[in-house]
């Protein structure tokens, strides 16, 4: 059983028997993301005081205009798994194409794919709102031995052999799965160690909190309108309470405690819906299903998706059960 104040690399020592590949990779490849998290959150908790706010520039290949701290966390992520001896390939949200890894001693060997957007909701930097980081490990398929490929990013979501996000807040959290369940881990600014504070979270069955950016309401399709309105709606428990923050790792991280649902649907403006699937929605529907919660594209389960591109896009709908389900009630009506 878990105990409360066990740091993150004791829980992974007591829990590597859930892990089905070696504890030692495992081992390996959570820390390299922690001791990542860690240099982020220095320069996240810096903005201000040091010139890492605003743009860099640069846009990315989703079309956006890259942030300093962007630049920044996904050089942090990279340089940090490149280092450690066990990562193939990475696949970057901040990146046009993955990054193949090959130590020099090592000739191919290592078996795992990670997946990550560096800094999820970064234009809320500037106003010292939430940010996060979230990662999706996979091993890959080709031959151990010969050099990483696409096919090894391109899987579904049901093949993560781990995921999780960190969020930087009021305190800095690291929650993450193996698929057996999920635990947080909140870090000690003062000695640098990430400690379990939330062991075993579970999203509430029901909840009364939706989080939708409506102000694209006009270009939603019509399920989503109509659900809207049934949020609002005075009857049993409703009208529903609306919180959207911009970042979703903030939001699914308060949806997750308090019970809700958080909506990111196709629009007029975004036919193909604007959440990346392999470097936000995979990761976030696999912590989701292994903390009793739900995430479809309104019609599919995301983790069954068999990706096409890296940089995919999906319409993302992902909560509580019984909100999800109610929510796809209205998709099914304009299939």
């Amino acid at each position: 059983m878990a105990k409360q104040n066990q740091t993150l690399g004791e829980f992974i020592i007591e829990k590597q028997t859930e892990f089905k590949y070696s504890s030692g990779e495992l081992s390996k490849l959570i820390n390299a993301i922690r001791l990542a998290a860690k240099v982020v959150n220095h320069e996240v908790n810096k903005a201000g005081l040091v010139d890492i706010l605003g743009t860099a520039g640069e846009t990315n290949v989703q079309g956006e205009q890259q942030q300093k701290l962007d630049v920044l966390a996904n050089d942090a992520f990279i340089r940090t798994l490149t280092n450690r001896e066990i990562v193939c390939g990475i696949a970057s949200e901040e990146e046009d194409t993955f990054v193949k890894i090959n130590s020099s001693d090592r000739n191919n060997q290592n078996k795992y794919v990670v997946l990550i957007d560096p800094l999820d909701g970064s234009s809320n930097i500037d106003v010292n709102v939430s940010v996060g980081t979230i990662f999706s490990i996979y091993r890959r398929v080709t031959p151990v031995g010969t050099p990483v490929t696409e096919e090894d990013f391109l899987q579904p979501g049901k093949n993560q052999v781990a995921a999780g996000y960190v969020i930087y807040g009021t305190s800095t959290m690291l929650v993450y799965t193996t698929g057996h369940g999920v635990n947080g881990f909140t870090l000690n600014p003062a000695i640098g160690t990430f400690y379990l504070s939330h062991p075993n979270m579970i999203y509430p069955d029901n909840g009364r909190i939706y989080s939708i950016n409506e102000g694209n309401y006009v270009h939603f399709p019509q399920g989503v309108k109509d659900y809207i309105k049934y949020c609002q709606t005075e009857e049993d428990d409703r009208p529903y309470t609306s919180r959207y923050i911009g970042s979703l790792v903030s939001d699914f991280h308060r949806n997750m405690i308090k019970g809700g649902i958080f909506i990111y649907p196709k629009s007029s403006k975004a036919t193909d819906g604007k959440l990346r699937l392999l470097y936000e929605c995979n990761p976030m529907a696999f912590l989701a299903e292994q903390a009793n919660a739900k995430a479809s594209n309104g019609f599919e389960r995301i983790l069954d998706i068999q990706p096409t591109e890296l940089h995919q896009r999906v319409p993302f709908f992902c909560g509580s059960k019984k909100m999800v389900e109610k929510a796809e009630e209205f998709m099914q009506k304009y299939r």
